[in-house]
């Protein structure tokens, strides 16, 4: 059967594709503009979006096998809700949702919030589901690599307790192996969370010392403060969203995020690999910046 991505063309999404293409699935995927999509040959393409009713219904005919990513924004538990509702009209049966690590404790953070009601929804509905509940994502530190090069200082306020960092191709890869192990079972499986965490646990200090190493200079924490994070936040994204990201911050600062004992044991098991590290993306991102000086 065809697997259906959305969020097709995103930092996880488009892993996803070519994970599931490399394995030899057919896929489809629902994008807003195919034409800037570059996806692999044999991708069926269909144009549209998650609130849009008629091309859900297009992209859903024919599939048994969903990977539903929502990104945050103001209507997501909406986006989700019509998505799942509209899957289960048209047939689907076999669902693998991008969640996020903690989505059952932090639930004044609205995207955490919104994501459990999603859970909640797939379960209510019966579906044969995966539930992916990743960390933080290392490549957002692409937002703030200018302030690590060129200022010496690594502004995240994530802390002292510790985030599981994780790489957004661990995340793809293990849901690509989800998606084609339920796509292919001969009956409905039960329902599985598992959560996306990278090797190694680390703070604000931690980071700043892992780049102070790669780049052979001091890099020093910016310090916990979610205020001040909003607030620069505040004048790149809509104010709503800083507020939302200012109050994920004070949950890092508070609580940490950290994995369950046995997390990076089962994804190094799944992956038959080790997982992707901080420390190699940090060299990365050093070594690039240093080609281009």
């Amino acid at each position: 059967m065809t697997i259906l991505v959305t969020g097709a063309t995103g930092r996880i999404g488009r892993h996803v594709v070519q994970q599931l293409v490399a394995r030899g699935a057919a896929v489809r995927v629902l994008t807003r503009d195919p034409a800037k999509a570059g996806f692999p040959a044999g991708v069926q393409v269909v144009q549209g979006e998650l609130l849009d009713i008629d091309a859900l219904r297009t992209a859903f005919t024919g599939i048994r096998t969903l990977f539903l990513l929502n990104a945050v924004a103001a209507d997501e538990f909406t986006q989700a809700l019509i998505a799942l509702n509209v899957a289960r009209e048209s047939g689907v049966e076999r669902v693998v949702y991008v969640s996020v690590i903690h989505s059952d404790r932090w639930a004044n953070v609205p995207h955490f919030a919104v994501k459990l009601g999603a859970e909640r929804m797939i379960e209510q509905m019966g579906f044969s589901a995966t539930i992916l509940r990743p960390a933080y994502f290392i490549d957002n530190e692409l937002m703030i690599k200018d302030a690590i090069l060129n200022h010496g200082v690594y502004p995240m306020p994530i802390g002292g307790k510790g985030i599981a960092m994780v790489d957004a191709r661990d995340i793809a890869e293990v849901a690509a192996i989800e998606l084609i192990r339920r796509d292919q079972a001969a009956g409905k499986l039960p329902i599985e969370t598992i959560n996306l965490v990278g090797p190694a646990t680390l703070t604000g200090p931690d980071a700043a010392a892992i780049w102070s190493g790669v780049l052979g200079r001091q890099v020093v924490y910016g310090g916990d403060d979610p205020a001040g994070f909003e607030q620069n936040l505040a004048n790149i994204m809509p104010k709503w969203m800083a507020y939302e990201m200012r109050l994920m911050a004070e949950r890092y600062v508070g609580d940490g995020m950290i994995p369950e004992a046995g997390d990076v044991e089962r994804l190094t098991r799944i992956l038959g690999r080790p997982l992707h590290a901080y420390r190699d993306f940090a060299t990365q991102i050093a070594a690039t910046a240093a080609q281009s000086a």
